[in-house]
């Protein structure tokens, strides 16, 4: 359901838009609650832990993606800064963050 024009989330997030990005000390304990839900995800397999998913998920949505592919293209024009941010594991430090792909996203957010 879209926002009422009285609403006043664009008002605050016109406001965020200028703030640097959080600090992950400053989000308080977002990642460690979201690691206590349980995965869908079969465990053979798995790229990118849950948190991780969830947590990119969320910040697509909070920039207005409504569909499972907005989600994963959001996250796939994310910045590296942004999804090490939300959780993202650095295997390598010469080669960039791995977004998680539509099929990730759409295997945690529409579990059989």
């Amino acid at each position: 359901m879209p926002a009422a024009p009285s609403s006043p989330v664009p008002v605050g997030l016109g406001q965020l838009a200028g703030c640097d990005p959080a600090c992950p000390d400053e989000l308080p304990d977002l990642l460690a609650r979201l690691s206590h839900l349980p995965d869908p995800r079969r465990r053979r397999g798995r790229r990118h832990p849950l948190p991780y998913v969830l947590a990119v998920a969320a910040c697509a949505v909070l920039a207005g993606a409504k569909s499972l592919t907005a989600i994963a293209e959001w996250a796939a024009d994310a910045s590296d800064r942004l999804l090490l941010c939300c959780g993202a594991a650095l295997r390598d430090p010469d080669r960039p963050c791995r977004a998680p792909s539509e099929a990730t996203v759409r295997r945690v957010l529409q579990p059989h």
